[in-house]
């Protein structure tokens, strides 16, 4: 660039005389300007152009940043006036108009600044008087406030979020067949009917006194059980040689191990669970029973308080079982819509469980972050058989009753893992991975860890009209492997089912096997092969060794579990195993023995269960379980289980009831005992939820 290019940036070009030339002109020569006030310099005007730029960001910074700025503008550029007193005559001063705005419009301005600043002044004085009365409360007093408060945000975030839920569909409701059964005939027979009924009122009675909304009852202590819903309904494998601690805390140990009722049904309590599993439990109980103001009591309970909205880790088989499935019985007995919105509600909260490579569910779940696990013990990580496997009925009828066939896909799909792996001399392992889709340990059991699977495929294919062959076709298959592989004879005459470790046999059989002498007889009219006779067999000598091992007792209530081996048959030989905790199971049987084949034999069964319980099991306060029932003076375990009352007590009153009352064409039970309606063929939405 040109030297004279740069000259503008310090002051004008010099002319010829400025070098001294001859066109100089001499020393006052008017070749520059004279000084002057507007004649600065270029480097001047920069200067002053800085200077200036610097004042304006000081003044708008002052303006901008100081606290409160917002309400320091609107004050000065426009509601000035209105923060001046009104002038005597009363009415307000009018700030100027801006941009031609009307005089009313600038009143109300003043005003809404005036009301502002008296708003802020009596919220200011309220506050200082809440935290005076605050500080003068005790400290229970404002706990409970405190609780009060967070019930009523619950609430209302629970109202907002029903009013935008999208409805369920419409759906007509017909009335249930045998949902309400005639009077037994003999009076013997009414008679201990009755007496049943009186048994489910103490119960009912007792937990409404002193456990009222938690999930069971302690009818010694006479107050609540707040368990985390729910430890394993089935026992884990060698409990007593696995510490208390690997389940939960509070067990009572032994050289055995753990011990007692509470050792799988005991654990640590958890504020924030769902509650009320007593509740649910005996809905459909009360129902059949027509205990009509007990089931309307519970009813309005679940209405206002049942809340699933809560931070809690639960077992997704025992929360399906009991909850999902007591809800799905009330609304199908008694039409009411609380029960189905409420269990479509719970099955969708489940779903997460679901989100696993192969779709076979997780056992744990948290069913507000919907984050998954499953138990510690099983198998590296394995889920358990008797778990995935008890959700298809329940699933299938929330498909029936929300119109999505989300529910129904995930258990079919379960099935097409299942049937894509080998199995073990046709016998289904209880474990399996969920991330690999393999088998875990190959242990194999009809009781604890594998019981309801099998009774689940059968129970589908008789709850879909028998259209679903696919299950029909598993159930048969598997209980040809049992027979084969499982099913022995004692030296005694006593035929058992005995659990499969890798090829050896345990010759123990849980009382939660003692279930499956209904299921083979509940299953024995669909029997390949002209067998129909010889399941009723399998299930009438399955019936006789379980009140065996009921009659060897010296309380007449049959251990947890019981072996055949060194000597002894249908007896408990280890501590861990004596106890009792109002299982259903053996009472079950007898159940579906009498209604399949009418012998008289397990009514007479069926009452001197009764008559045990009353005497060693009923305490004032309710009925409790027993640690050890070849102990001839009573232990009570201190907890009114809520399957006694759903199971049990509905089981011995159906053995007394006529064949009308929920009659088998028309129904299935879960294995909770809540009854479902079969889905018959001219429903019309059977075969779109078997997809």
């Amino acid at each position: 660039m040109p030297a004279a290019s740069l000259l503008p940036l310090f002051g004008s070009a010099a002319g010829p005389g400025a070098l001294g030339g001859p066109a100089g002109g001499g020393a006052g020569g008017g070749g520059r300007k004279a000084a002057g006030p507007g004649a600065f310099r270029l480097t001047e005007k920069f200067v002053l152009l800085l200077v200036f730029s610097a004042f304006i960001t000081l003044c708008f910074g002052a303006i901008f940043f100081l606290p409160d700025s917002s309400k320091l503008l609107s004050g000065v550029f426009f509601h000035s006036a209105a923060l001046q007193p009104p002038p005597p005559g009363g009415q307000p001063r009018v700030p100027p108009q801006l941009g031609g705005g009307s005089a009313a419009g600038a009143v109300a301005a003043a005003a809404g600044g005036a009301g502002s600043l008296e708003r802020i002044r009596a919220d200011h004085e309220r506050a200082l008087r809440e935290a005076k009365e605050t500080l003068q409360k005790l400290p229970e007093e404002i706990r409970r406030d405190i609780r009060q408060d967070k019930e009523k945000l619950l609430q209302d975030a629970r109202g907002r979020k029903e009013a935008g839920a999208p409805g369920l569909p419409q759906r007509p409701f017909r009335q249930p067949v045998g949902a309400v059964g005639q009077e037994p005939t003999d009076p013997t027979v009414r008679q201990r009917r009755d007496k049943i009924k009186e048994m489910m009122k103490h119960a009912w009675d007792n937990y409404k006194r002193y456990a009222w909304g938690l999930n069971e009852l302690k009818p010694i202590s006479k107050q609540g059980h707040s368990s985390n819903l729910f430890v394993p309904y089935h026992q884990p494998p060698n409990p007593g040689a696995i510490p208390c601690q690997a389940f939960c805390t509070n067990f009572k140990a032994d050289e055995h191990g753990c011990t007692g009722g509470e050792l799988f049904l005991e654990v640590v309590s958890v504020l924030s669970n769902i509650q009320g599993a007593t509740i649910v439990d005996a809905l459909d109980t009360l129902y059949i029973m027509e205990m009509k103001e007990e089931f309307k009591e519970a009813k309005e309970w679940v209405e206002k308080n049942l809340d699933f909205n809560v931070n809690a880790e639960i077992s997704v088989f025992e929360v399906n079982i009991r909850f999902v499935g007591g809800l799905l019985s009330a609304y199908y007995l008694s039409g009411e819509e609380v029960f189905r919105k409420k269990a479509v509600e719970l099955g969708e909260k489940l779903l997460p469980a679901f989100n696993t490579p192969t779709g076979i569910p997780w056992a744990l779940l948290n069913i507000k972050s919907g984050i998954g696990r499953n138990w510690p013990w099983a198998s590296g990580g394995s889920s358990i058989l008797a778990e995935f496997g008890t959700l298809h009925l329940e699933f299938v009828h929330l498909s029936h009753l929300s119109g999505n066939p989300v529910f129904a896909e995930k258990v079919m799909n379960i099935r097409k893992v299942l049937n894509r792996l080998d199995k073990p001399e046709g016998l289904y392992p209880n474990y399996l991975n969920p991330s690999s889709g393999q088998w875990g340990q190959h242990h194999v059991s009809i009781g604890g860890l594998g019981d309801s699977f099998y009774e689940y495929l059968l129970k589908a294919w008789l709850m879909s009209d028998k259209t679903d062959e696919e299950g029909k076709t598993m159930y048969y298959d598997a209980v040809q492997a049992i027979e084969t592989h499982l099913i022995r004879k004692s030296s005694g005459g006593l035929m058992y089912i005995a659990e499969w470790k890798g090829g050896l046999l345990e010759h123990k059989m849980g009382h939660l096997t003692c279930f499956a002498g209904g299921m083979f007889a509940l299953g024995a009219d669909g029997a390949p092969n002209d067998k129909t006779g010889h399941h009723i067999e399998l299930g009438a000598e399955i019936a006789r060794t379980c009140h065996e091992s009921y009659d060897r007792t010296s309380m007449k209530l049959g251990p947890e579990a019981f072996r055949f081996d060194g000597g002894v048959e249908a007896i408990a030989t280890r501590q861990n195993e004596k106890y009792y905790i109002l299982r259903p199971e053996v009472i079950e049987t007898y159940m579906y023995m009498w209604r399949l084949t009418h012998d008289p034999k397990y009514r007479q069964w069926g009452w001197e269960a009764v008559e045990a319980l009353e005497k060693h099991c009923r305490v004032d306060g309710g009925y409790s379980g027993i640690r050890d029932v070849y102990n001839n003076h009573e232990s009570h375990d201190d907890v009114q289980q809520s399957f006694f009352l759903s199971e049990t007590l509905k089981y011995l009153y159906l053995l007394f009831s006529e064949d009308d009352l929920l009659p088998f064409e028309h129904w299935v039970f879960n294995t909770e005992a809540h009854p479902l309606p079969v889905l018959h063929k001219d429903d019309g939405n059977n075969e779109d939820d078997q997809k």
